[in-house]
């Protein structure tokens, strides 16, 4: 079968993520104790190999010079995401993880609460992720629920409640890293779902800044244009912080806040005393259902 090569990104970030754990805890942008566990042998042997500190922060150090700020742009927005989670925690009834990949969210939040969580993703990415869970903790837990779909041609809705999901669940969404892989339909498709979601319902998301998918402003980041915009393709649609707000309203949600590269500088890279830059690339916006 020919590999997906928009489904092959669904590893890199969780590589990240777990190199993040050798640091001290003083010193991490986010906590995550599963992440090299659901990798596959070859990256996890990697990993293992950065809990020395020289090799762990040359290999950190080569990808700021690559792309300014690129360390910042996958483990500060789990840290945000994470703390918004947690914060909603008490007054939700489910969580919705569109584009899951190997994310580790809804395996951690199992370990602490019942509540019921939907991984949404490409089938061949839920094929790997029920491989990877059951290899790395025996099986996949009761309260998650794995959720085949293609966002460019199938109904959220109707994939979401096929696999148990209640529409009148209040429901924490989380599409992270997801909406610049989508065509502007796919995303508008998605939210168009998301239009009837409960009272209560919260969402947040991440997106790329569309004067890089335009191609007029590169953020330093000219070697993700060339993989992503030039090359490969995969990247397609892009949002501007000060577009964010009306665009979500067109479907029934209120953006409350926004995090983009002061706010992590100001709330994790800074209290830890690393010299590491924010991207401007990517934001994520944290939006309430009206």
């Amino acid at each position: 079968m020919a590999r997906d090569p928009v489904a092959q990104t669904a590893f890199n970030p969780m590589v990240q993520v777990a190199m993040e754990q050798y640091e001290p805890p003083g010193r991490r942008l986010v906590t995550d104790a599963t992440a090299r566990a659901i990798l596959p042998a070859g990256q996890r042997a990697l990993v293992g190999a950065m809990r020395w500190p020289l090799l762990r922060r040359l290999t950190i150090a080569a990808g700021e010079r690559a792309v300014p700020g690129s360390w910042s742009i996958i483990t500060c927005r789990k840290r945000f995401i994470d703390g918004k989670l947690d914060e909603a925690l008490p007054d939700i009834d489910a969580v919705v993880i569109l584009g899951a990949g190997m994310d580790t969210t809804g395996l951690r939040l199992a370990r602490r609460s019942d509540v019921p969580v939907f991984e949404v993703d490409l089938p061949v990415n839920i094929e790997r992720k029920k491989a990877a869970v059951e290899r790395a903790l025996g099986a996949v837990p009761a309260s998650v629920h794995l959720v085949p779909m293609d966002f460019e041609r199938d109904e959220l809705m109707d994939r979401l409640v096929a696999h148990g999901y209640s529409t009148g669940a209040r429901t924490f969404f989380i599409w992270e890293g997801v909406t610049q892989y989508l065509t502007e339909d796919a995303v508008r498709a998605t939210l168009t779902a998301l239009q009837g979601a409960a009272a209560g319902s919260l969402l947040v998301f991440t997106y790329v800044r569309k004067d890089f998918i335009d191609g007029s402003n590169m953020y330093d980041a000219a070697l993700l244009y060339k993989r992503f915009r030039q090359r490969q393709q995969l990247w397609k649609f892009g949002l501007n912080p000060d577009e964010v707000a009306e665009f979500v309203d067109q479907y029934g949600w209120k953006l409350v806040e926004q995090a983009g590269p002061d706010y992590y500088v100001d709330n994790y890279i800074g209290p830890t005393g690393r010299d590491l830059a924010a991207s401007d690339l990517e934001w994520a916006a944290y939006c309430a259902k009206r």
